[in-house]
């Protein structure tokens, strides 16, 4: 099959997506063609169909159809809180714990000068329209525990205007860990973030 354009852009543009390397994209390529050919229109609709109605929420910068996404048009939200992410699947992540009532900005990626990406593609305009808004209370940066997610927080922790708190989420054992699996650096943040016992 290998010889076959068509099986060839194929494998090449799954190959672009993340986690797909050469192999799977060629598992999937072939299971497509042998086992779900029947889905390959709907699937081939559902990319367009996204592709032309998916934007970014003018408001948080999230992924939705319409002027605002569900989260900002919420009445119900805590408008004076507001939630630092650096992707929409963080923010889904987030909302699925549901310990979190306020609202997001999604960065849509974090600094990184060796990717060329710098403060200009993190929609620092929208992100400063929404520090803005009358009530804020606090600014959570709930970026990544990398190099690159703690730079990104400290750098847009300088846009929080004076008054606003500015927190950063905490890291440490997760649920059900063992500490002797649990590497040096994730350890000692645990210790140095510790709290006291709620009575």
């Amino acid at each position: 099959m290998s010889e076959s354009p068509s099986f060839t852009a194929l494998t090449r543009l799954l190959r672009r997506l993340p986690g797909v390397g050469p192999r799977s994209s060629q598992r999937i390529a072939y299971d497509l063609l042998m086992r779900k050919r029947e889905l390959m229109p709907a699937l081939a609709m559902a990319l367009q169909a996204a592709h032309e109605h998916i934007r970014s929420c003018s408001r948080c910068n999230n992924l939705c159809e319409a002027e605002l996404c569900a989260i900002c048009s919420d009445t119900q939200r805590q408008r004076e809180l507001l939630c630092v992410v650096e992707s929409p699947v963080d923010l889904a992540a987030i909302e699925e714990s549901g310990a979190y009532g306020g609202d997001y900005f999604v960065l849509m990626g974090h600094l990184s000068p060796l990717d060329g990406i710098g403060p200009e593609d993190l929609h620092i305009d929208r992100f400063t329209a929404r520090l803005a808004e009358p009530g804020l209370r606090e600014v959570i940066f709930a970026t990544n525990s990398t190099l690159e997610g703690e730079a990104t927080a400290q750098f847009l922790a300088g846009y929080v205007p004076a008054g606003v708190r500015s927190s950063r989420i905490a890291r440490g054992i997760p649920m059900g860990g063992e500490l002797e699996y649990v590497d040096r650096g994730t350890l000692g943040r645990a210790l140095l973030g510790r709290r006291d016992l709620e009575e």
